[in-house]
């Protein structure tokens, strides 16, 4: 068995953008030839502890992809090996590391990376279920299940990106569905430039492909999956003579004109898109049940608009393209397939002047005021503190520091002999005050290592900061919205809040500690909250 000789997960440098190998695509025809030299055969242990059990296949890069099995967790994993390894898998290694610091519920997880010089390879989450590509082969899928499956890839890009990584790879091949249903994006790349925005608009396509069966971006290359090449290949979109996309209500019947709406304008290379979140938060009140699609309908036009305080001006459409406001501040608004333009904010705080004879009309009913616009903002905290129920109440410095927009300062807990602070504390928190009710869409934790255990909390009163009031906000806090256990990264998102609730404290409540050089031990560095 080869010795485990080179850098795992924790020795190697970070690298800027996130991976997650080996998705179990087919080869490509033209992927390179793979050194078989030192093939490894089942029952080969790795590292002594990762048991190759069966050759799934060969990625598009000509990895070898082998389900394995942790044999001191006991859990199944996936494990992607690369020949030769040393410098030519350095950028492989150094993503998975990238990879291995963002915890979501729609990404796969990263659980090691190891360098044996003759070949490298990379051991991350195994799910059990097929691609979206596999999926949407049996035909195009209803709207409901299109907009969860944006949702979740949505959501997973926002945690990536609040990290200022680039996923760089979105596209069917990559969005998973295990046999549950849960929704994950793997296989992210490195190689050559990409962006968050091109991460954004390829939900548009995801979009697209779920909802007909095409993909829209035969000019960009699709690893493993390229529309028009190889074994994997995916249909092009219909297009006209000038090479535009057909529009998903023009190549099916019963996709809602909001969705289609929205599907076409992430694609629309004259509208600016919004963030991640922007766009997670607003799938996110789109994804209801189908009895509820009705409600939609009817619910005004899907925009977005800059991260701002001021409230923005109204926009309505009578049954055309709803328009997305980009962050440069261009707005805009279709009526039924006529294009018509309104002023551009040029950088300044002016808000458009009130023009009757410009303003669009409203397909709201008579008396009805037209919905507001969806303004996704950082929430200001108004008080936080730390919560130590059962402890001596002489850690509580500093706390100020975990929203003060710095995450290189933060707060930090004593040193403990045990993850679960010694045996003597059931955990700490911190508590966020936001001064009033707010509708919350995302909680973001950054912390200074892996490892930590937690869970956020809501609570509707504040209670005294003493230890028997500690205790009771403890006690009465029972609304939860996530918790991530063994949290494998260093930023926890946190994105289960309900659409028609509003909150006003917040508890990140830790319960298990990360080791440390000296013992077990967490730096909060900052929390941010996002919502209207």
């Amino acid at each position: 068995m080869p010795s485990s000789s080179g850098p795992s997960i924790d020795t190697i440098t970070e690298g800027g953008r996130v991976t997650q190998v080996g998705e179990g695509q087919e080869a490509d025809e033209s992927a390179p030839p793979v050194m078989t030299f030192g093939a490894p055969t089942a029952g080969e242990i790795l590292a002594e502890r990762y048991e190759l059990v069966e050759h799934i296949n060969n990625d598009s890069a000509g990895r070898l992809v082998w389900r394995g099995v942790d044999v001191i967790l006991r859990r199944p994993v996936a494990v992607v090996l690369r020949y030769p390894g040393g410098d030519s898998a350095t950028e492989m290694l150094q993503a998975a590391v990238a990879a291995s610091r963002v915890i979501h519920p729609n990404l796969v997880g990263v659980y090691d990376a190891i360098d044996e010089a003759e070949r490298a390879y990379v051991v991350r989450e195994w799910v059990d279920g097929q691609s979206l590509r596999d999926l949407a082969a049996e035909g195009p899928l209803d709207p409901a299940r299109a907009t969860a499956i944006g949702n979740a890839v949505a959501s997973a890009l926002a945690a990536v990106h609040a990290t200022g990584m680039v996923h760089g790879n979105v596209h069917p091949g990559t969005v998973m569905i295990s046999d549950e249903g849960r929704v994950v994006l793997a296989d992210a790349r490195t190689d050559g430039a990409d962006s968050q925005e091109n991460d954004i608009r390829a939900v548009g396509g995801v979009l697209y492909f779920a909802l007909t069966g095409h993909w829209p971006h035969s000019e960009a290359p699709l690893h493993g999956a390229t529309a028009g090449h190889g074994r994997a290949a995916i249909p092009d979109a219909v297009r006209d003579a000038g090479g535009g996309i057909a529009a998903p209500r023009q190549v099916r019947a019963g996709v809602p004109a909001y969705l289609d709406d929205l599907t076409m304008d992430l694609l629309d290379a004259e509208i600016a898109p919004p963030s991640s979140d922007v766009l997670a938060a607003e799938l996110a009140r789109l994804d209801v049940p189908a009895e509820d699609e009705h409600y939609l309908e009817n619910s005004g036009p899907l925009r977005f608009a800059a991260d701002t305080e001021e409230e923005p001006s109204p926009l309505a459409a009578a049954g055309g393209r709803k328009v997305a406001v980009g962050i440069a501040g261009l707005l805009a608004v279709a009526l039924v397939g006529l294009l018509i333009g309104i002023s551009a904010l040029n950088g300044d705080d002016k808000k458009p002047q009130n023009n009757p004879a410009a303003a669009p009309t409203s397909n709201a009913p008579a008396g009805e005021a037209t919905p507001a616009a969806v303004t996704l903002r950082n929430l200001r905290v108004q008080t936080v503190r730390i919560i130590d129920p059962d402890g001596k109440r002489d850690e509580l410095a500093g706390a100020d520091k975990i929203t003060d927009g710095d995450s290189d300062k933060g707060w930090g807990t004593d040193t403990y002999t045990t993850a679960k602070f010694g045996n003597r504390k059931s955990g700490m928190g911190v508590l966020l005050d936001l001064g009033s009710p707010h509708t919350v869409k995302s909680v973001q934790a950054v912390l200074s290592s892996q490892g930590a255990t937690a869970q956020l909390l809501a609570g509707s009163a504040g209670f005294p900061s003493t230890s028997n009031g500690d205790k009771q906000l403890v006690a009465s806090y029972k609304t939860e919205i996530g918790v991530l256990k063994d949290h494998d990264g260093t930023t926890m998102a946190f994105n289960g809040f309900g659409a028609d609730q509003k909150y006003q404290y917040l508890l990140f409540w830790v319960t298990e500690l990360p080791a440390s050089d000296r013992g077990f031990q967490v730096d909060i560095q900052e929390i941010t909250v996002q919502g209207t």
